[in-house]
């Protein structure tokens, strides 16, 4: 099994996640059957997360989950410099999210805070948007500089909504979301977003919704305080030159780059500059990525992990495809 010709492009089984806030466009868009859930609010589409193992959903590692992969094949699957500093620990999560309502306003901690208290990495995330309901908004991060006194007294007396900067959202639209940025995803909005391997959430508040049990979900207020990041920004949507047939860069953080490729044509993408693998996300057509004799089909909703040891990537199509590379810098 460590023979190096085992590892190829990686398609992995989605697990699908129900919740409160859920909707049904991830089978009405995506086409990806979440049965037998009433609905699908996350799908993890790659997944290192403990209890949430994504597993390769064909070829010779067909079930294997992403730390067996990664302790077998090491950096020849990861790269040597993420083997080094993450281990058998996969340090990306992909995701589609599908809010039929507002999720709750929340904020993640970075990798300090997370260290200390959940042994845990941060959660620094990008959001793309695929569809958008008429009218459809989100929230990234204040509308002014604020203070953990005034933001409490704010929260307290039910205002907090007018510290908050909401944005109007159009499929292609995306955000950068540091950790510590306060947020939530707002009804009508199909999402890809791209974060840290991390399921911690902060949740401040949320619209005093209850389950079929009539129990709302546990606030984690002290705890966002440390967290939260009071200053403002003065631009939380990526200003994308949107350009066809060209590599356009979406996000660059230490923890992931993501860029966007809108191709009408196939395209080689040279990597031999990259200690990373390479994820794609097919947000749109279809296509064909070839590695060294090794091809896996990709169409929207799905996604392929390119190991690092192919540093050069074919992709085919005959319709045209619009999907989002990504990979650790």
């Amino acid at each position: 099994m460590t023979d190096k010709k085992y590892l190829y492009p990686l398609k992995f089984d989605t697990i699908f996640k129900e919740k409160i806030w859920g909707g049904t466009k991830i089978n009405d868009v995506l086409g990806k059957d979440f049965s037998p859930l009433k609905n699908c609010g996350e799908t993890w589409e790659i997944s290192g997360v403990e209890g949430n193992l994504s597993r390769v959903s064909d070829g010779p590692l067909q079930g294997m989950t992403i730390p067996e992969i990664t302790s077998i094949f090491k950096e020849d699957f990861v790269g040597k410099k993420v083997y080094e500093k993450y281990g058998n620990d996969f340090p990306l999560l992909i995701k589609f999210i599908d809010a039929a309502q507002d999720l709750s306003i929340q904020v993640h901690p970075n990798d300090q805070l997370a260290k200390e208290r959940h042994n845990s990495l941060g959660k620094t995330e990008m959001w793309y948007v695929l569809q958008a309901d008429k009218g459809a908004k989100l929230i990234s991060g204040f509308n002014k500089d604020t203070s953990k006194e005034e933001y409490l007294e704010y929260l307290n007396n039910g205002k907090l909504s007018e510290l908050l900067n909401e944005e109007s959202v159009k499929a292609g639209d995306a955000f950068f979301l540091p950790a510590g940025r306060v947020h939530t995803i707002g009804k009508g909005l199909l999402i890809a977003e791209i974060q840290q391997s991390s399921d911690i959430t902060y949740r401040i508040y949320d619209f005093d919704r209850t389950d079929e049990e009539g129990n709302k979900r546990e606030l984690h207020t002290e705890e966002a305080l440390d967290a939260l990041d009071y200053n403002v920004y003065p631009d939380y949507k990526i200003q994308i030159q949107k350009s066809l047939n060209e590599v356009v860069p979406l996000a660059e953080s230490e923890y992931f780059q993501t860029n966007l490729l809108e191709f009408s044509t196939g395209i080689i993408r040279e990597h031999y500059n990259k200690d990373s693998f390479v994820i794609y996300v097919c947000i749109e057509g279809e296509a064909e990525i070839t590695t060294l004799g090794h091809t896996a089909k990709i169409s929207m909703g799905n996604t392929v992990l390119v190991p690092q040891k192919f540093p050069e990537v074919h992709i085919k199509t005959n319709s045209g495809f619009k999907m989002l590379e990504t990979y650790l810098p």
